[in-house]
C-alpha cells in the first residue's frame, strides 16, 4: 500500500522512538536472528489456517483479524502542519496522529491535540491537514473544530474522492471490564497496525488540554504509542468504544496502561463542533479529594463516601453560592487531606460514590443550570443551590 505519510511521520517520532527505547534494530529485510541456524534444524511446526479466536468472559467470540477486515477501511491516518512548510521550512513542524471515519459525508474524528497546538485559550489549530485512507489516498482536510475538554477534534474531507466507510459509535457506557478490545493506528508512523488487549478499568480521570480533566476514560493494556493518538478503540462487533488518547510510562513508551476518550464523549463533542459550534461544559469552581469511610471517621463525618472540598476558586460559580474550602490540613494513613470544608455528599440527589462522580456529574449539566449540592458542614447536612457556568480552559485566581 502507498505510504505518502510515512516519510514525514518518522521525522516526527524518530527521536521519541529513540529515547524511548522502542527502535528495531533488524532491518527491513529482517535480518536473521542468533536462533536462526536452530529454527532451520528443528521440528516442522503445525500450522493452521484458522483465525485466532477469543472467547471474552461472558463467552463470547472475539476475532482480531475479523475486527480489523471490517473496520480498516473507516481508519486513517492523520498529518498535521504547523506554520510554512514550503515558504518557511525551517520553522514549520509537524504532528501525526490516526482517526476514524464518522460519516459518509466525509467528517472524521481525531484527537484535538493532533490537529492543534498551543496551550489553554492560545491554542491554535493546525495550517494544514493531510488524511491518508487505506487506498492510500491522501485528501486535504477541513479542521471543523476541536474540543481541548475532551481532546476530540472533527475533520471534514470531500467524500466525493474517496469512498468513506463511517465506523459506528457504541454505548461506552455499556463497556465492561475484561472485555477484549482493538486498537488501530499508525504508532510511530507504522500506519494500519493492530493491537489487541482488555478494557482494564473505565470511569477513569485523565489529563485533558485544558485545567479539567476528562471522566469516564476508558483503560487497556494494548498497547499505544505516540501516533496511535486519536485512533479507534474496538469492541468484538466493530463498534468504536473510544479513541486512544494518552499513555502512563515512565520509559516514553506503552508499559501496557494506555488510556481513551469514550466514545459518548465524543458524541457530545461532535454535535457541539459540527457547524463551527463551540465546545461549551458546565464549571462549578472547586477542587476536591476523595472521603472515604475511614477518613469519615477519622473526621467524625457521617457519611461513607464523597468529595470533601480542599479549595474554592475565588469569583467561581461555588464562591458565590457559599460553598467553603478547606481550613486545615492533616496527615492520615500516610497521605495529606485538606479539612475544615464543606463535604458534597450528592448533586441532585445522585449520591458521590467515587472520587470521579463529581466531575462526571457536572458534566452532565450545562452552564446556566443550577444544581442542588447535598454539602455536609460542621457536622450537619444543608442544601446549596449552585448556578453553573460556562467552563474555562484555565483555572486563575483573582
Amino acid at each position: 500500500m502507498p505510504k505518502r505519510l510515512t516519510a514525514l511521520a518518522l521525522i516526527t517520532f524518530l527521536g521519541l522512538g529513540v529515547l524511548a527505547g522502542c527502535g528495531s534494530d533488524s532491518d527491513s529485510g529482517g535480518s536473521p536472528s542468533a536462533d536462526a541456524n536452530t529454527a532451520a534444524t528443528s521440528s516442522p511446526v503445525s500450522t493452521s489456517d484458522a483465525e485466532p479466536v477469543i472467547l471474552d468472559a461472558n463467552g463470547s467470540q472475539f476475532n482480531p483479524s475479523q475486527v480489523y477486515k471490517e473496520t480498516i477501511d473507516g481508519v486513517v491516518s492523520i498529518r498535521s502542519i504547523f506554520g510554512d512548510a514550503v515558504n518557511s521550512p525551517a520553522t514549520a513542524a509537524a504532528a501525526g496522529g490516526s482517526g476514524f471515519v464518522l460519516s459518509e459525508d466525509g467528517e472524521i474524528v481525531t484527537n484535538a491535540h493532533v490537529i492543534s497546538d498551543g496551550q489553554g485559550e492560545n491554542r491554535t489549530a493546525a495550517d494544514s491537514v493531510y488524511v491518508e485512507f487505506s487506498t492510500g489516498d491522501v485528501l486535504d482536510a477541513e479542521i471543523v473544530g476541536f474540543d481541548p475538554f475532551a481532546d476530540v477534534g472533527l475533520l471534514k474531507v470531500d467524500p466525493g474522492e474517496v469512498e468513506m466507510k463511517p465506523l459506528t459509535l457504541a454505548d461506552s457506557d455499556k463497556v465492561t471490564v475484561g472485555q477484549p478490545i482493538a486498537v488501530i493506528g499508525s504508532p510511530f508512523g507504522e500506519d494500519q497496525t493492530l493491537t489487541t488487549g482488555v478494557v482494564s478499568q473505565t470511569g477513569r480521570s485523565v489529563m485533558s488540554l485544558t485545567d479539567f480533566q476528562i471522566e469516564n476514560a476508558i483503560q487497556t493494556d494494548a498497547s499505544i504509542n505516540p501516533g496511535n493518538s486519536g485512533g479507534p478503540m474496538l469492541d468484538g462487533n466493530g463498534n468504536v468504544i473510544g479513541i486512544s488518547q494518552q499513555m502512563k510510562s515512565g520509559s516514553g513508551s506503552s508499559d501496557g496502561v494506555g488510556f481513551g476518550v469514550p466514545a459518548n464523549s465524543i458524541k457530545r463533542s461532535v454535535e457541539m463542533l459540527q457547524d463551527g459550534g463551540e465546545p461549551v461544559y458546565a464549571y462549578i469552581g472547586v477542587s476536591t479529594q476523595p472521603l472515604y469511610p475511614q477518613l469519615a471517621e477519622k473526621l467524625g463525618i457521617e457519611a461513607r463516601q464523597g468529595a470533601i472540598v480542599a479549595e474554592v476558586v475565588e469569583g467561581g460559580p461555588a464562591a458565590a453560592a457559599g460553598l467553603k474550602g478547606s481550613s486545615d490540613q492533616i496527615v492520615f494513613q500516610g497521605a495529606r487531606y485538606d479539612v475544615g470544608g464543606d463535604v458534597i455528599v450528592a448533586v441532585n440527589g445522585v449520591p458521590i460514590e467515587r472520587a470521579e462522580d463529581l466531575g462526571r456529574l457536572i458534566g452532565d449539566l450545562k452552564p446556566g443550570d443550577t444544581a442542588e449540592f447535598e454539602v455536609i458542614r460542621d457536622g450537619e447536612s444543608r442544601t446549596v443551590e449552585v448556578e453553573l457556568e460556562n467552563r474555562p480552559t484555565a483555572i486563575t485566581q483573582p
